[in-house]
């Protein structure tokens, strides 16, 4: 209503899609959510950790309830597991 046709569809454009979008980049980039080594100050996609620090997961598996690390089961070779935290 205050600016003529064109530039204030730019302006709408700036304050719905790009300002939001700048925002969230400056918010994510203190965060330590984008960019970067992401394995410097956490952030990744399930929680702060670094990649690398989710080395101690377990399975155990359904048929023989062993509990081990990787796909198989060494003891009964299921490939039926549940993860255990």
């Amino acid at each position: 209503m205050v600016l003529p046709f064109p530039f204030g569809l730019g302006a709408a454009l700036a304050i719905f899609i790009v300002f939001p979008l700048f925002l969230r980049k400056r918010y994510m980039s203190k965060m330590g959510g984008y960019g970067g080594d992401s394995g410097s100050r956490g952030g990744g996609f399930f929680g702060m950790g670094s990649p690398g620090s989710s080395s101690n997961v377990s399975y155990v598996c359904l048929v023989c309830n062993n509990k081990h690390k990787g796909g198989t089961c060494p003891r009964c070779g299921s490939k039926m597991n549940r993860a255990d935290f």
